[in-house]
């Protein structure tokens, strides 16, 4: 297994264990049809939900490196991967705000972090597992393109909801379950994300033939004519030895 996918996968599954466990301890508290994932960031406990999105922060970007090594994820891939990585940086060091007390700027970046990866890893899941880019396929390539386009259309759906919201004057988060939405859209990407991992780490490598670089085969060929023109000195004089005896 590639190593950096290992450990990102490992740090990911930290970070989601953390989050889960965040979600049935609060299922008394919080309603999640109504209330988001990130409202237990809130209160003097909210260092341990920043702690489990950092460590998936920090697990996806393992899996991106080790995508961008094995040359699996090209520059889109690889840069919209690596924002969902922001994204959820962003979101674990800036809390969630009320905003029924006023704007507020830890909030905005909160909320900035928030839209940036929940964009941009469904485009990352669908630009790097997309079937017809790769001959080979695999269990983990065809998961994540399906997680990616389920993804896809959590993210559409979402934006639905604002242009009804936007003609209705209602509160986009009003228009539709937003706990519900948030943590369905949430799972899929995780998933996405995970399948990808899972690619990285156990796609085998690609057999190649190590060529000589051009410094190095030039200076094969100097060796061979040295050793030939060697060769061929040593012979000149015995043939001139044989014929003066």
């Amino acid at each position: 297994m590639h190593r950096p996918a290992r450990w990102g996968l490992g740090v990911a599954g930290a970070g989601i264990a953390v989050i889960v466990g965040l979600e049935v301890a609060g299922l008394d508290e919080m309603n999640p049809i109504r209330r988001t994932i990130s409202e237990h960031g809130l209160g003097p406990d909210g260092w341990i939900f920043g702690l489990g999105v950092g460590l998936l922060a920090a697990g996806s970007a393992a899996i991106t490196v080790s995508l961008a090594r094995r040359k699996l994820a090209g520059v889109f891939g690889t840069v919209t991967l690596m924002a969902w990585s922001v994204g959820l940086f962003m979101t674990a060091w800036f809390e969630k705000h009320d905003w029924s007390v006023g704007p507020s700027m830890s909030g905005s970046i909160h909320r900035v972090g928030s839209f940036v990866a929940f964009l941009s890893l469904p485009l990352a899941a669908v630009v790097i597992a997309r079937p017809w880019r790769h001959r080979e396929r695999s269990r983990a390539t065809v998961a994540a393109f399906g997680f990616g386009i389920c993804s896809v259309l959590w993210v559409a759906g979402i934006g639905a909801a604002m242009l009804i919201a936007a003609n209705s004057g209602l509160p986009w988060y009003r228009v539709m379950p937003l706990g519900l939405v948030e943590r369905g859209m949430a799972v899929t990407e995780v998933a996405a994300l995970l399948a990808l991992g899972l690619w990285a780490a156990t796609r085998p490598a690609t057999p190649g033939v190590t060529l000589p670089t051009t410094d190095a085969a030039a200076s094969a060929r100097a060796a061979e004519a040295e050793a030939a023109e060697t060769a061929e000195t040593y012979s000149g004089r015995s043939t001139v030895m044989r014929s003066s005896t």
